[in-house]
């Protein structure tokens, strides 16, 4: 559900918010499409009528004011209650219509999404369900920020605001090609990687740091070939025997399916399961659309453990 589009946010609140966000007037342009000089101008008319400035330049970054901030938190306020009146006017339809917004990582959105949206529409077909991907902290900040009704992310510090509704461990293994030295193997140990080119997640995703942190303290022999912040590139590399990816399965569901792709768990006490979480809206923001899609991703990620 875009509010903007529907005109119920005004242009200048919806172009103060994104710039609040990006911190960039250049990158409010680029997703706006629009030149950045009509930002600057929408921007430099609100702080007109205010009568105060709301961004200040802080190391070639805008950064809101005390007034920025003040009108940030309101106008997300607002914004977060004209949402859950929308949600609620389509609430009376029943859930023949209704919206939902949704932000994953971008494993879930290569496996685990796509199934829970066809199980889903086979019983709510005309729900519109707004997907992005983001990085985990981000997938839950959208959330605590009113950004989205639903998200999935790994391993986050859940605020107050947000509800936890569901949880499961997944183990990290090696993803890799079936002809590979460990196809057949039930698990590995950290020191059966000995040798082994390793494709890891950067640091940007949370996986990537406590892998890098355990092969550090290892004594084992190994050579990251690559680090990326994109699931899809490492699972390509593998599938071109190009290395071996540390990986949890969520995300290659589709190529462990198909035979392409070999999945082997790591057991070892230097790296801990990840931890996937369903994360919500306080209850009275949920709409019926997004309570009945909450649901339907809580029965797929409780699944996970089976």
């Amino acid at each position: 559900m875009d509010l903007y589009r529907l005109g119920l946010v005004s242009p200048r609140i919806h172009y103060f918010q994104l710039v609040a966000r990006l911190g960039s007037i250049r990158q409010t342009a680029q997703v706006l499409n629009v030149a950045p000089s009509s930002i600057s101008r929408v921007i430099k008319g609100l702080e007109d009528e205010i009568g105060t400035p709301l961004f200040e330049r802080v190391r070639q970054r805008l950064k809101l004011t005390s007034a920025g901030e003040l009108l940030l938190y309101h106008a997300r306020h607002s914004t977060t209650e004209l949402a859950r009146a929308w949600s609620e006017i389509n609430d009376l339809r029943g859930l023949n219509r209704g919206a939902v917004s949704v932000t994953v990582v971008e494993s879930v959105a290569r496996g685990l999404m796509p199934a829970a949206l066809a199980e889903f529409w086979a019983r709510h077909p005309l729900i519109t369900v707004d997907v992005r991907v983001a990085a985990s902290q981000q997938a839950c900040d959208a959330v605590a920020e009113g950004d989205c009704d639903l998200a999935l992310a790994f391993d986050v510090r859940v605020p107050r605001s947000v509800r936890r509704i569901a949880a499961v461990p997944l183990p990290l293994g090696v993803v890799t090609h079936p002809g590979s030295r460990f196809a057949g193997r039930k698990e590995l140990k950290l020191f059966d990687l000995s040798g082994e080119q390793v494709i890891l997640s950067d640091g940007s995703l949370a996986l990537g740091l406590s892998v890098e942190e355990a092969i550090s303290r290892s004594i084992i022999d190994l050579t990251r070939r690559s680090r990326t912040n994109s699931i899809g590139l490492m699972i390509e590399l593998a599938r071109m025997k190009l290395g071996t990816v540390l990986q949890t399965r969520i995300g290659v569901e589709p190529e462990i399916a198909d035979g392409t792709l070999i999945f082997v768990p790591l057991r070892d006490t230097k790296i801990p399961p990840r931890r996937l979480m369903l994360l919500t809206r306080p209850e009275r923001e949920m709409s019926d659309a997004a309570s009945a899609f909450a649901a339907q991703l809580a029965r797929t990620v409780e699944g996970l453990a089976r």
